[in-house]
């Protein structure tokens, strides 16, 4: 039986800064369908980077983006009876996914401050290529790398 085809959403750009990116973060932060909620949350990390940073708060979120995002990632593979973690490459839309999934995890890990300040912090730490999101990076390539030998079993 066939599966049914998944269509690509198509996303609207948020309204303050025309970005796509944005919105979809937006919509990977709201919780409970308070979307006005998240978007001040975002804005309001914005404007605490365009503070400590007086740069372009898109730029320096994009560059977050970029450096988290990861190339490989292990997928359990059963062959034989056995489990391997099998390195494969990450699909852009995964990246993307991944990377801010990483972002947010990490902001709200931080507690006794508000969650704002905090997601502002590790956008710029990721910017930086610093901070627990690049950890989280790391740790996939480094689990990769060392599951290099069952490459073969992917297919």
């Amino acid at each position: 039986m066939r599966r049914k085809k998944n269509y690509k959403k198509e996303h609207k750009p948020d309204i303050k800064y025309n970005s796509i990116a944005a919105t979809r973060f937006i919509n990977y932060l709201m919780e409970d369908g308070k979307k006005s909620i998240a978007e001040k949350i975002l804005y309001k990390a914005f404007i605490n980077i365009e503070k400590q940073t007086k740069q372009n708060p898109l730029e320096v979120f994009s560059k977050a983006l970029d450096n988290t995002a990861p190339m490989v990632e292990v997928a359990s593979r059963r062959v034989g009876g056995a489990n391997y973690q099998v390195p494969r490459e990450v699909r852009a839309e995964r990246k993307f996914m991944l990377a801010v999934r990483w972002i947010i995890q990490a902001a709200k890990s931080k507690k006794g401050k508000p969650i704002d300040i905090s997601l502002a912090e590790e956008i710029l730490a990721a910017s930086k290529n610093e901070g627990a999101a690049i950890k989280k990076k790391q740790d996939t390539h480094r689990m990769a790398e060392a599951n290099r030998a069952f490459a073969h079993f992917s297919w």
